[in-house]
């Protein structure tokens, strides 16, 4: 301390009258105030780096290579899932495909199965015609042949008149006198019509056995296609179910993929927000060390200065302002057509009617949720509830003005066959039986009122009778 003071020894004027002590203790309290200024002064340069010694331990900082594979798995992942994924639209586009066509074939099945019932039907009717005719003819037979031998045990030449006086009463004499007439009148080409119609006969329930024949061959023939078919679809659809397992893995490698390349960019960004901040905290510092070192320039000078005796000690400051900033954040209905018509069911419109693949694709599909209501589309008979190959179940109503309109695929169905039902009556529940990607209704329209062909395109019809079905 004696050696600080001593540095004031040259501004003091030894020719001055000494002073009084109260000016010499005056003189003294500033050279220790100026003194303990330059030792703070000294103390923050001495501590100005004190501020980088309290940055914490920087964070992990993954390198270019780890990102790099990072990266690089990620593409890999993502381009084997759009690999899949292509797979996946081919075998959903085939599986579509086997599924119309099982379709169509359980259609041509039903229609085979009403042809061979209706074959059965007529040879049916011929065998009994026939068995009719043969027993007339042999009905007759026995008659002329009863006369012939009467006639010869009574003689070659025995008359009519004989004939009847030789009757043992009158129900014999009746019988012989209308004998004799039939005789007299139809003779032996009546026998003959009788057996040319027998042989009609025979002929047209051999042509019924051949045309039963025919149709069974008919119907064998629907039902090994649609068994081909129903085979195919199972195939498909395990293709189907294998690549769509397949992409689901593919894309579990790809988000872990995405979370391990967000992770490590996560942890670069970390890495070179420390060490920005690390940067503009030295910095800080380094321009509080010059601030420090000037003021404790600006302290020792003002304490190497004589102030006048008047003057009084003071001091200077400064001062710096900030900013600062905010944010802030804001935070199955069914519609009456004009000519009696409604809206099947409520959904959107996945499949429309048309050929496909080679094969009629005969509606349209109406996707929705398994449960949603299916309606009546018009007033009229149900001609067949129930089960329905290729829909799995299906309702067929036979409307007022004489078309079938057909509802597929259903879940369950309220109606049975000769029941009556009114346009926008709940006759049925969305489903996915039979041959079905997924839960949909399948809507036919057969103007000609043939329950299983003569479909039309349902879009154009409906919207004649003030129904529109979007999407087609």
């Amino acid at each position: 301390m004696s050696q600080l003071l001593l540095l004031r020894a040259p501004g003091t004027r030894r020719t001055r009258p000494t002073r009084p002590a109260t000016t010499h203790r005056r003189r003294a309290g500033r050279t220790l105030t100026g003194t303990l200024v330059g030792l703070l002064a000294a103390a923050l340069v001495v501590t100005g780096a004190g501020p980088a010694l309290a940055v914490p331990a920087p964070p992990v900082n993954p390198s270019d290579a780890e990102i790099g594979g990072a990266q690089a798995a990620q593409d890999a992942a993502a381009a084997e899932v759009g690999r899949i994924a292509g797979l996946v639209a081919a075998a959903e586009s085939q599986l579509e495909q086997v599924q119309v066509q099982a379709e169509a074939a359980g259609t041509a099945l039903l229609a085979a199965e009403e042809a061979l019932a209706a074959a059965q039907a007529a040879a049916d009717q011929t065998a009994a015609d026939l068995a009719a005719a043969t027993q007339t003819v042999t009905d007759a037979q026995g008659r002329l042949s009863d006369f012939s031998r009467d006639s010869y045990m009574n003689g070659a030449a025995l008359t009519s008149e004989v004939a009847l006086l030789d009757a043992g009463g009158p129900a014999e004499l009746v019988q012989r006198a209308a004998m004799l007439d039939w005789v007299a009148e139809n003779q032996l080409d009546v026998l003959g019509d009788l057996e040319v119609a027998r042989v009609q006969q025979a002929n047209a329930d051999s042509a019924a056995r051949e045309a039963l024949a025919v149709q069974a061959a008919a119907e064998q023939a629907a039902t090994e296609a649609k068994d081909d078919a129903d085979a195919q679809v199972a195939d498909q659809t395990a293709v189907y179910a294998q690549v769509s397992a397949d992409k689901a893995a593919y894309d579990s490698q790809l988000q872990a993929a995405q979370i391990q390349l967000l992770s490590l960019q996560g942890a670069r960004n970390a890495y070179q927000a420390w060490l920005d901040q690390r940067a503009a905290e030295e910095a800080a510092a380094a321009a509080a060390q010059q601030q420090a070192a000037a003021a404790a320039a600006a302290a020792a000078a003002a304490a190497r200065s004589t102030p006048a005796p008047s003057s009084g000690g003071g001091g200077g400051g400064g001062g710096g302002g900030g900013g600062g900033g905010a944010s802030s954040g804001g935070g199955g209905s069914v519609s009456a057509g004009s000519s009696g018509y409604v809206l099947p069911a409520a959904g959107r419109t996945s499949s429309c009617f048309g050929s496909r693949w080679g094969t009629l694709h005969g509606g349209v599909d109406i996707a929705a949720p398994i449960g949603t209501p299916i309606y009546a589309a018009t007033s009229g008979v149900v001609a067949r509830a129930g089960a329905a190959s290729g829909f799995g179940q299906a309702v067929y109503i036979r409307g007022d003005d004489g078309a079938v309109t057909v509802y597929g695929h259903v879940n369950r169905y309220f109606v049975s066959a000769g029941e009556r039902v009114s346009a926008g009556e709940q006759i049925a529940e969305v489903g996915n039986k039979g041959q079905s990607t997924g839960p949909h209704l399948h809507f036919e329209v057969h103007p000609g009122g043939v329950m299983y062909g003569g479909q039309v395109n349902p879009v154009p019809w409906m919207a004649a009778r003030g129904v529109t079905i979007r999407g087609c």
